[in-house]
């Protein structure tokens, strides 16, 4: 749902980037509540492997596919501030290395892709964690749904937004039911990624994940046919002092091998956006990408012949671009913190 430059005009192009900015800035400061030594680095982690994941269009009509956007996924395992700041993240490498989505439309993406995903599905997921019994499986339960909604809520904010400042003149009732129909389907494969993410990293660390936080129901084991709770182990080694190492290096993998790898496999289809566009013609005013003569754009290294090649190396590349910015970005904001903790520490008398 990579909005170009041209669909939508100046005056709320500008209004949709101050309006991101100004969520980015809030959530820089609510990113440090949920950042610490060990989800810093995954927060990086987590914008690398959402970049991944977004390379990997699947079909979802005849001539239609979708990408994850994301925004559930990250709220979900980081936080929702820092949430809104990976999908940020992952937008200006998009837009800057490789061409996808507009610059000038930088703040629209932000706020319809990040933001509202974000909001819509951090939100759906609260609910119903409270609501379910509070267990593994009512956290997965959970983020399908809230990523499920996240998807259409996002398409019909750009309808409000089309509706605002589109530059061409299409019936609204028409865009709106076009975006919100195909990015319904879109959203069952949003649904299906970010639950089966957040179970797998939740079935091996429920620690690390934002959302599990606080879960108390304990491990069952079957004996004699029924559950029964598993006794507590001795001398575990508390949640805090544990390695993130090998859930860092296996994500890192995980993401390298989708970009690098998986990626080439990948539908050829426009996506949701793209087909409503062509089909109901809002892209008649599309202006070039400012970065249309980068080295990586569209997803390929310049002068790179081979297809799969170069498309490989390109997700590599943002991969690894991503993952070092915003790395580089939360542990600036974990260091912020910090700071603030040990300036007002020092600020309080002694007794």
């Amino acid at each position: 749902m990579h909005v170009p430059d041209g669909f939508i005009d100046a005056p709320v192009s500008i209004a949709a980037g101050v309006a991101a900015a100004g969520a980015v800035a809030v959530s820089l400061r609510g990113a440090r509540r949920e950042l610490d030594e060990r989800t810093a680095p995954l927060a990086g982690l987590v914008a690398a492997f959402i970049f991944a994941v977004q390379m990997l269009n699947f079909p979802v009509a005849a001539g239609t596919s979708g990408h994850l956007l994301g925004g559930a996924l990250a709220a979900i395992l980081v936080g929702p501030y820092t949430g809104v700041l990976c999908v940020s993240v992952v937008l200006l490498m998009q837009g800057l290395l490789f061409a996808d989505g507009g610059l000038t439309a930088l703040g629209v993406n932000i706020v319809t892709m990040g933001v509202v995903t974000v909001v819509v599905a951090y939100a759906v997921f609260r609910g119903l964690v409270k609501l379910l019994p509070g267990t593994r499986r009512s956290v997965t339960v959970a983020a399908f749904a809230g990523a499920l909604l996240s998807v259409p809520a996002a398409a019909a904010f750009f309808t409000l937004l089309f509706a605002l400042g589109g530059t061409t003149d299409v019936p609204l009732a028409k865009v709106f039911g076009a975006m919100v129909g195909v990015h319904v389907l879109i959203g069952i494969g949003e649904a299906l990624i970010t639950a089966a993410t957040v179970g797998a990293v939740i079935a091996v660390r429920p620690d690390l994940v934002h959302g599990a936080r606080g879960l108390s129901a304990p491990l069952k084991l079957r004996v004699g046919g029924e559950l029964v709770d598993a006794p507590a182990a001795p001398a575990a080694v508390p949640a805090a002092a544990r390695s993130t190492k090998p859930v860092w290096i296996t994500g890192l993998v995980a993401a390298l091998a989708l970009a690098g790898i998986v990626s080439f496999y990948a539908s050829s289809s426009p996506d949701g956006l793209e087909k409503v566009a062509a089909d109901n013609g809002i892209d008649q005013k599309v202006t070039e990408h400012a970065a249309a003569d980068s080295p990586l754009a569209d997803y390929g290294v310049k002068d790179v012949s081979d297809a799969r090649l170069s498309g490989g190396l390109a997700g590599v590349i943002g991969v690894g671009a991503t993952v070092v910015v915003g790395t580089g970005v939360f542990w600036t904001v974990r260091r912020r913190r910090t700071a603030d903790l040990t300036a007002a520490s020092a600020a309080v008398p002694a007794a």
